[in-house]
């Protein structure tokens, strides 16, 4: 599943550290600490890994 946002992949990337040990997981704020908690090292790894070209900053509501 690809990130949909620069933010969102940012919050993956985070998660995927904390996830695999290389940051303490009460560093991790927001949507990286629930995306740590829910989703799989796998699903972080794609999500972090989206390219960035042609995203926006955050996801619009619309």
């Amino acid at each position: 599943m690809p990130a949909k946002s620069k933010a969102q992949q940012k919050a993956a990337g985070a998660a995927l550290a904390a996830k695999r040990g290389d940051m303490k997981k009460s560093d991790l704020q927001g949507a990286s600490k629930s995306m740590e908690k829910s989703m799989s090292e796998k699903e972080l790894h794609d999500m972090a890994a989206t390219k960035r070209k042609g995203k926006p900053q955050h996801k619009s509501d619309s």
